[in-house]
């Protein structure tokens, strides 16, 4: 037998576990292509006749319209939180009798401040005859105007951390 004849057999079964190596990996490589086709779909959805390009464009677009969305819901956080630091989050109230010849604590001192202890105290004073009500204005907790010793009470519970 000459030598070709003695390699031949292994040459032809060299090719045949090439090709069966081969037909696996074909195999392989489409149900690769299916599974990631189906996640593609998945994906992107009903996207007919639109090439990759386009989809990925048309998320890009998406995803700049979201990115307006949160910059303008942040801008307007940001108001929001300028505008409940001026408004009135601090409360303390005082009721109190002034005068021995009324029954009941009828009078009462309110203070009403925002965060930074700005507002006013407002005051009513029940008498038999009538009643006088005061507004004195706040600043960070004081007043340019006298204060009465409930007025002072009630500014005091409004700061108070526990606000009771």
């Amino acid at each position: 037998m000459p030598l070709d004849a003695q390699i031949l057999p292994t040459i032809v079964l060299a090719l045949a576990v090439a090709v069966v190596v081969l037909a696996v990996w074909v195999a392989w490589l489409q149900r690769s292509d299916v599974l990631l086709r189906r996640r593609l779909r998945r994906l992107i959805g009903d996207a007919e006749g639109a090439g990759l390009d386009e989809l990925l464009d048309r998320q890009f677009r998406r995803l700049d319209t979201v990115a307006e969305r949160v910059e303008a819901l942040n801008k307007l956080h940001r108001e929001l939180e300028g505008l409940a630091q001026r408004s009135i989050q601090k409360v303390g109230v005082i009721r109190f009798n002034p005068f021995a010849d009324t029954g009941g604590d009828q009078s009462f001192a309110i203070a009403l401040l925002d965060a930074d202890g700005n507002g006013v105290v407002l005051s009513s004073l029940h008498g038999r005859a009538d009643t006088r009500i005061f507004a004195k204005q706040v600043q960070a907790g004081r007043s340019k105007h006298a204060l009465s010793d409930e007025e002072q009470d009630a500014i005091r519970k409004a700061l108070s951390p526990a606000g009771a």
